[in-house]
């Protein structure tokens, strides 16, 4: 029987349903397993894949811990065996297949990167999710370059404003849609040279327009369904769509005549399932490209709120209400006079 001290406060959905279905439970500390590090975890970042997996959409992947969180920032605390990349004591910001909405979580050692100076564990804790998925997505399979526009979908989310401030680090133009004028605006006071209501506006005529009638270079889509179509139209020749969600749905019909005529590229990713190994390839990518911007002050989480661990069901709630711009966050202070289940 392990001892409380080997016990830690974690967070998982034992069924799917809405943020009340989150739960709060004790759980064994894990133990890194060869060329993994266990962390001490002081904040999580909050995504959609989680809000999915709650609803018991998104299984983790075989082998996978159930305790939700994707992304993590703290200290190291333990070395599995052969763990040689960190050393005990040192911070870093970790992408993890799961277990980050906990005390403590294993990393693939390879998967976790030094906190770049200058920023808190919360806001190294918004990186690896958001800027994982938009580095292979927009610069690796989008093959973004300086001059070029990008078109992004859900600007004001948090791969919405990781993608405008990597983007415009790099040389880009960058349009993106948002829900409302204040998230358009937001966005393009985050560096967008342009944000679009697609609720007021055809995004399709306004990217056309802002480009002379030439089109996106790029476009990343994370809501599918009808927007394909659309971004067919939107694309300029030889442009890249690039898929990572389907928030409007999963099937579309559409004319394949546009891929032909502009020689354009569809393409997507997910992140979650692929190995360590390739996980570590965009980590070593981020080190070297990315990172010097984030310490330089080029490029910057945005932070839309801070909950407490237990406070869970409201970050989930807040990630649900779709208001929000930027990252929600979890930290792990935890009032001691709450003892979970």
């Amino acid at each position: 029987m392990a001892n409380h001290s080997d016990r830690m406060q974690a967070v998982v959905a034992p069924r799917p349903g809405g943020p009340e279905a989150l739960e709060i439970r004790l759980r064994p500390r894990p133990v890194p397993a060869e060329g993994e590090i266990l962390v001490r975890v002081e904040a999580a970042g909050v995504n959609r894949p989680d809000v999915h997996q709650r609803q018991g959409h998104y299984p983790p992947p075989p082998g996978v811990t159930d305790v939700l969180g994707l992304e993590i920032a703290g200290e190291v605390a333990a070395l599995g065996p052969k763990a040689a990349a960190h050393r005990l004591g040192d911070k870093v910001t970790a992408l993890v297949p799961g277990g980050g909405y906990a005390e403590y979580c294993v990393a693939h050692e390879t998967n976790a990167l030094p906190i770049p100076s200058g920023l808190t564990a919360i806001e190294a804790a918004a990186i690896p999710e958001t800027y994982f998925t938009v580095w292979t997505n927009v610069f690796v399979r989008g093959v973004l370059k300086a001059g070029e526009t990008l078109l992004v979908h859900g600007g004001a989310s948090g791969i919405g404003t990781t993608a405008i401030a990597l983007a415009k680090a790099f040389g880009a133009r960058v349009i993106v849609t948002a829900g409302s004028d204040e998230k358009a605006a937001h966005c393009e006071r985050l560096g967008a040279d342009l944000g679009v209501n697609y609720r007021k506006a055809d995004f399709v005529a306004a990217t056309l327009s802002a480009t002379g009638g030439r089109g996106a270079d790029v476009i990343l889509d994370m809501v599918g369904g009808d927007y394909v179509e659309r971004n067919y139209a939107a694309a300029a020749l030889d442009g890249r769509i690039v898929q990572i969600a389907f928030l409007n749905g999963q099937k579309a019909t559409i004319d394949l005549r546009p891929i032909m005529v502009k020689r354009l590229v569809h393409t997507g990713s997910t992140l979650r399932p692929r190995s360590p190994a390739e996980k570590a390839v965009i980590a070593d990518a981020l080190r070297a490209r990315v990172w010097p911007l984030i310490e330089a002050g080029r490029c910057r989480p945005v932070i839309d709120a801070v909950f407490p661990l237990d406070e869970v069901v409201k970050a989930h709630e807040r990630i649900e209400s779709a208001e929000h711009v930027g990252k929600v966050m979890l930290t792990m202070r935890t009032p001691s006079s709450k003892q979970p289940a």
